[in-house]
């Protein structure tokens, strides 16, 4: 069987051509050994292109894991969203509101849109305030933070809060009571977005206390019907 020359010897041009010997191979010639750091033309240029493609196979992980860790998100942004949302339902159950002018911002990690509303109040009676905001987060997922801040009074202790869970609405609905004796705050998580929607009141005298299972269920209608005008596609 003809064999394969040497890759690190020299050709031996004193031997016959043809001639195999098998028993007694070759003895390597002193100080000619090769240092592990010279490698043969084509061995670097492999391990280049080894390399090269392990860098970009890193890279494109890589990218790929920041855009998957990226919300996908299902609403579009408004700049004015005190007509997107005319809270139609709320206004029945409490009483006729007035929108304000709108707010909005637009980042590179976060839009939002705000709007306020309010009924007429001439001292008498109970006066209701309702605020509402959407946030459509473009970098992070919210999730982890969802419904864990104060909401839209931050400068206002609600004290302690009794959270209840709305199935149905969202992929997570949360309702928020406090315990100071402010109003209901809705927040709900869908498709990257946050909306959240606050009710307060306030009075002279003893005015009788809101229906507040009307309220919920009027605030629940509305932002069901915002998140349904706002739905991509």
């Amino acid at each position: 069987m003809i064999t394969e020359p040497e890759l690190d010897g020299e050709w031996d041009d004193g031997r016959p051509a043809g001639t195999v010997e098998a028993d007694a191979p070759p003895e390597p010639e002193r100080g000619r050994a090769r240092p592990w750091g010279r490698a043969r033309p084509w061995g670097r240029a492999l391990g280049g292109a080894l390399l090269a493609s392990a860098l970009w196979a890193g890279a494109l992980t890589a990218q790929n894991r920041f855009a998957d860790a990226s919300p996908r998100l299902a609403y579009r942004f408004s700049d004015n969203l005190c007509k997107e949302a005319p809270l139609t339902a709320l206004s029945n159950a409490l009483a006729t509101l007035e929108r304000d002018a709108p707010s909005f911002g637009e980042g590179p990690a976060l839009d939002w849109a705000y709007c306020s509303y309010s009924t007429d109040w001439s001292g008498e009676g109970t006066a209701f305030g309702v605020r509402l905001l959407v946030e459509m987060h473009k970098k992070t997922d919210p999730q982890a933070e969802f419904a864990a801040g104060p909401g839209l009074t931050p400068e206002v202790n609600r004290g302690a809060e009794q959270l209840e869970s709305v199935p149905g609405l969202g992929e997570r609905a949360v309702l928020a009571d406090s315990t100071t004796g402010l109003g209901p705050r809705l927040q709900v998580l869908d498709g990257g977005t946050v909306f959240t929607l606050s009710v307060e009141w306030w009075g002279e005298g003893g005015e009788a206390e809101p229906d507040q299972v009307a309220m919920k269920a009027a605030m629940i209608e509305d932002v069901r019907a915002l998140m349904t005008t706002l739905r991509k596609g």
